[in-house]
């Protein structure tokens, strides 16, 4: 019973952190992807925030304010 308990609780800790994660600012998770292009080295490249029917054949990389926008990746500037 306290096995099942537990499970429940770490359940609904859980849950609401993945949901928030989906909601994520725009210009927050730019930011992040920013940094993590950077440390690996990476240059000549645009990131572009566009609504999710609009990204096309760009590369998605990231997805916010609950999959209405898309972070596009494209290379050169």
């Amino acid at each position: 019973m306290k096995t099942w308990i537990l499970a429940v609780c770490a359940t609904l800790m859980i849950v609401p952190a993945m949901a928030a994660d989906k909601h994520k600012d725009c210009n927050e998770l730019k930011t992040e992807i920013d940094a993590g292009l950077q440390k690996k080295g990476v240059k000549d490249y645009s990131l572009d925030v566009v609504e999710a029917d609009k990204a096309g054949d760009a590369k998605v990389v990231g997805s916010c304010e609950a999959g209405k926008k898309k972070v596009t990746y494209h290379k050169g500037k």
